[in-house]
């Protein structure tokens, strides 16, 4: 090891076998060996798990027995460890930004299959690492106050479990929600899966505690519509919508229901899912919460052309709750953190016509026949086919929408169990026989596989092979008046025709068709699928890549009750802690301007966390620091080369390209 005095510079250098990861490719021993001559480096080492407390402490002993001021370690991604090793440095005493992390796992070993070249990449890198922590300066971090205020968007199970487990704990929490009633999808549902629980039982209670908390400042009929600031100081503009209902005045009689013009419900009912009517004036449904009637402006004969009766107000006449003069209104709230739960869209099923639905009036989705059998439903919970009669033999089709390379490749992880649930429910109700046509059943969660065991046991039958067709073509006698299935039977080893009088289809879970707006307004990321990305699958599951942010439910990816309520209690403890800590700590790695900047502004466009502006006294460009995240866009564009950033300043980042092009 070389001991020389590099202008008082003593360096440290430690490389990660990381078990096989490295090892297994890179010749770790080599690269210390190599590392540890030059100019400068007094210690350096391989050791089989660096991140490991045993790694740790060897780090920290080394740097007070050799007086060591810079360390680099060779490991993997820093954004798994970075935060490990400075800490470490830190508790030895120096500057945890005198450390500098080199990823040879991902950039070397994982990469290469020649282990010689590999191991010569991973000294490339390390040298330049050596070269590059010369010159690194101590930074510190600055502290945040954090808003104790959250702001939960969604009010599904995940919105509701998030915003009461917040609540609960004391803090003041805004709970979000499009639609006029909270519930998500879940209010639709009739019985969850494996337990077969009433729904409704589970849910309703949850949904009158929010409403009834004096924590929770619940909006529904509104959207976000602008974020503005950071982490522990977001300033929300929430558009509300006009109920032209006032809602601190109705109490939920439904006189002005009964009393309007349309004496007979007229227009589709989006919460039955266009399987039942409803009037311009109504509530979503009987258990809807708020429970405050809203009008249709798109329906409504007043709003729509001003000649009308007005029966409604008459009936209201006591109250006076009804105000069609009510306008859409922005409401400004300052939060601390933010909770996204804004759910999922069910695949539209007309994206494969083979499968007959919109075709034929016997062929519904999963969630139309979980309406259809629901005692709340259109029907009172009586599963009847168009013509009135029950049906005698149903097919279910799954993955419709899941596992397809032509429509969605993932799997929707709840369709299996939620098919083998209706299946059991339409046996319950009709007595009629059940076919699955399935094509692997997962039954992954806590009773699954015995609910499915049930389903066997209660003779429901299962066909393995995804379905070609529906038609109505009948080939022999008993295919007369039926829908026919053909299907691949991939464990008999034949094609067949199934004739069923209803057909469900196990439509699929999507991201919502707005997930890109809703994405750029909170600045989150989307993976290829369209689903909001977390910052790590592993370690940081609910949180996303802006502080501050977090997610849960099925907005981030396709999941059952039980893991999106467990995924918000996440969510919501990712929160407290931030405020119970009553501030966070901001990474030093942001800009700054220099004194000889022109006022161009050619950089104040291109940030984007818009943490640019200009001061008009000083004709400069002006950077929050609390608002930087240390991209480097404005640095790598300002034509005058006045941005300058910490961590990448000049005689860092050319040292460290003279490192790596060094022989």
């Amino acid at each position: 090891m070389n001991g020389t005095n590099h202008n008082g510079i003593r360096i440290g250098y430690y490389i990660c076998h990381c078990g096989h990861n490295i090892a297994g490719v890179i010749d770790c021993g080599e690269v210390a060996r190599r590392i540890g001559v030059l100019p400068g480096v007094v210690v350096s080492r391989d050791y089989k798990y660096m991140c490991s407390e045993p790694g740790q402490e060897l780090l920290r002993q080394d740097i007070r027995a050799h007086d060591l001021n810079r360390i680099v370690v060779a490991s993997c991604s820093p954004l798994l460890h970075e935060h490990t090793f400075r800490t470490a440095v830190e508790d030895a005493g120096l500057n945890p930004y005198h450390f500098q992390m080199v990823n040879i796992r991902e950039h070397a070993s994982w990469v290469h299959t020649d282990h010689a070249a590999a191991t010569e990449k991973a000294v490339d890198l390390s040298r330049a690492a050596v070269m590059r922590v010369r010159h690194h300066r101590a930074l510190t971090t600055t502290r945040v106050p954090i808003n104790p205020a959250v702001l939960v968007v969604g009010g599904g199970i995940a919105g509701i479990h998030a915003a009461l487990t917040l609540a609960n704990a004391g803090k003041q929490v805004f709970l979000v929600e499009r639609e006029p009633s909270i519930g998500g999808h879940m209010a639709k549902f009739d019985k969850t899966f494996p337990t077969l629980d009433c729904a409704a039982c589970i849910l309703t209670p949850k949904m009158s505690s929010v409403r009834a908390h004096k924590g929770i400042t619940l909006w529904t009929y509104s959207e976000v519509a602008k974020v503005e600031g950071y982490v522990g100081n977001y300033t929300v503009t929430v558009r509300r919508r006009p109920r032209y209902v006032n809602e601190a005045l109705c109490i939920g009689c439904q006189e002005c229901i009964s009393a309007c013009v349309y004496r007979e419900p007229k227009f589709p009912d989006e919460f039955n899912v266009g399987l039942g009517k409803r009037k311009p004036v109504y509530i979503p449904f009987p258990q809807a919460v708020p429970q405050v009637v809203v009008i249709d402006p798109d329906r409504c004969l007043e709003l729509k052309t001003g000649r009308c009766k007005k029966t409604c107000v008459d009936a209201c006449a006591d109250r006076n709750a009804i105000d069609f003069t009510q306008k859409e209104s922005l409401e400004q709230i300052q939060v601390g953190n933010i909770i996204v739960a804004t759910g999922f869209r069910l695949f539209d099923a007309k994206r494969i016509p083979q499968y007959g639905y919109g075709m034929y009036p016997n062929v519904v989705t999963s969630l139309e026949l979980e309406r259809l059998v629901t005692s709340s439903g259109p029907t009172g919970g009586e599963i009847r086919l168009r013509d009135g009669s029950a049906p005698r033999s149903v097919g279910f089709i799954l993955c419709v929408g899941s596992r397809d390379l032509k429509t969605n490749r993932w799997c929707s992880r709840t369709c299996c169990m939620h098919s083998m649930k209706l299946a059991q429910l339409v046996r319950e109700h009709t007595g009629a026989d059940v076919t699955v046509f399935y094509l692997d059943i997962r039954a992954p969660g806590k009773g699954c596989e015995e609910f499915y065991d049930r389903s066997l046991k209660e003779g429901i039958q299962f066909v393995r092979g995804r379905v070609a067709e529906v038609t109505d073509w009948a080939l022999a006698p008993e295919e007369e008046g039926k829908l026919v299935i053909r299907v691949e039977d991939t464990l008999a080893g034949f094609v067949r025709r199934i004739p069923v009088d209803m057909i469900v289809l196990a439509v699929g879970m999507e991201p919502q068709s707005d997930a890109q707006s809703v994405r750029r307004l909170f600045n989150m990321s989307c993976g290829t699928e369209g689903w909001f990305l977390e910052k790590h699958p592993k370690l940081a599951p609910v949180s996303t890549f802006t502080d501050g942010v977090f997610i849960a439910g099925c907005c981030q990816g396709p999941k059952d009750i039980p893991d999106s309520i467990a995924q918000a209690g996440a969510a919501a403890a990712e929160a407290m802690a931030l405020i119970d800590r009553g501030y966070i700590e901001q990474e030093p790695n942001t800009a700054h301007v220099l004194d000889d900047c022109c006022g161009c502004k050619s950089c104040i466009p291109l940030c984007p966390y818009t943490a640019i502006s200009f001061d008009a006294g000083s004709q400069k460009a002006v950077i929050n620091e609390a608002l930087c995240k240390g991209c480097g866009t404005c640095a790598g564009s300002c034509p005058s080369g006045s941005i300058t950033q910490n961590l990448f300043d000049d005689d860092e980042v050319f040292s460290e390209i003279e490192g790596l092009l060094h022989a």
